[in-house]
């Protein structure tokens, strides 16, 4: 079967893995015909935007995207991209593995944890109000009026907003996740001493949704204790659910647990649409180069392939990627500084691997 995926080439490094990622799900025998759509900082100084309407269009119609990084500017410019997809495509759950693989030297061993991060809503919503802004007055007078709290006159203030519904949604996702793949234990992640009536209904939300899944083991850790045990023995947890800030900073602890972004995975998914993308961002001081690691958004495209119900390529280029960094012969620097190789020399690699 011939599955038309969008493959959004990003900036940066974004073309170089992108191309690479492409010849090996290629080379894993699913069949796959690929609307290409750029987008990224090249594209806003262009049209003005760095994510044009027929890009999300593409998305639209193919129901599946296979993303290279895009550069968001700090502090200014556009938005993120990224959240902008998750919020116009509902993309609620952004799913993260972070397995030890055999051969990187940097990483702790046997850690298997499986991320559910909401990714919707808290502070990633975008609701924010400007220091000095006629509104942003308003609401410190209108938070002092209503709750008697100071607010300093020269604060930004973000809104921090967790429904119960799209709790239950990750939480229950996270859950059925476990079921189906045989994990043993579920751990609901928040500051609910602290945020009693945001990360509070989070944590609720999550206990309700446990005694609907009897069988999944399950608890609840603070978000501080959570970073402290990682560091201890992440081999305790197995598949944690987060709001959507913590979930992004924790992923990025686990990620460093099990040797860095350079070979993070990262899914997307919603009730209609889907997005694989790799967790590193899009490094532009090395494009062009032939430095980036092609690792991450190829083990994406590994996700993309399951979630295609390609099982057996899935497995074919998984498998392939995990041998050939085991091997450390034709990996990029990164992964072994002593390897001259390029980026395209790692993916002839793992091509050939599958062969």
């Amino acid at each position: 079967m011939e599955h038309k995926v969008t493959l959004i080439t990003g900036d940066g490094i974004g073309p170089e893995v992108a191309e690479a990622a492409r010849a090996c799900v290629e080379a894993s025998g699913a069949r796959i015909k690929w609307d290409v759509q750029e987008a990224g900082v090249h594209v806003f100084e262009k049209v003005g935007d760095p994510m044009p309407q027929k890009v999300i269009d593409s998305i639209r119609r193919n129901k599946v995207a296979l993303k290279a990084p895009v550069t968001t500017p700090l502090g200014g410019g556009f938005r993120s991209v990224n959240v902008r997809l998750r919020q116009e495509l509902d993309l609620y759950a952004c799913i993260r593995p972070c397995k030890t693989i055999r051969g990187i030297k940097n990483a702790v061993e046997g850690v298997d944890i499986v991320i559910y991060r909401e990714n919707t809503e808290d502070l990633y919503a975008g609701i924010e109000y400007e220091m000095g802004a006629q509104d942003t007055k308003k609401l410190i007078a209108f938070i002092k009026d209503t709750l008697g709290k100071d607010v300093r006159a020269d604060s930004g203030i973000s809104v921090k907003p967790i429904s119960k519904y799209a709790s239950e949604r990750i939480v229950e996702s996270a859950f059925e996740y476990a079921e189906k793949n045989s994990r043993m234990k579920v751990t609901a992640v928040t500051k609910s001493n602290i945020m009693k009536h945001t990360d509070g209904l989070f944590m609720q939300t999550a206990e309700a949704v446990a005694m609907r899944h009897p069988k999944s083991a399950y608890e609840h850790v603070l978000v501080d204790a959570l970073c402290m045990k990682l560091v201890q023995n992440p081999l305790q947890f197995d598949v944690l659910v987060l709001p959507n800030l913590y979930g992004d900073i924790v992923s990025d602890l686990c990620a460093g647990l099990t040797g860095g972004l350079g070979i993070s995975p990262g899914a997307n998914i919603g009730g209609e649409y889907a997005v694989f993308e790799a967790v590193h961002g899009s490094a532009p001081d090395i494009a062009g180069k032939g430095l980036a690691n092609p690792t991450a958004l190829t083990l994406s495209a590994a996700m993309m392939l399951e979630h295609l119900g390609e099982r057996s390529a899935a497995s074919k280029l998984r498998t392939a990627v995990e041998d050939v960094i085991a091997e450390g012969r034709h990996v990029t620097g990164d992964l072994n500084p002593k390897s001259a190789a390029k980026t395209v020399e790692m993916t002839q690699a793992i091509v050939e691997a599958m062969q």
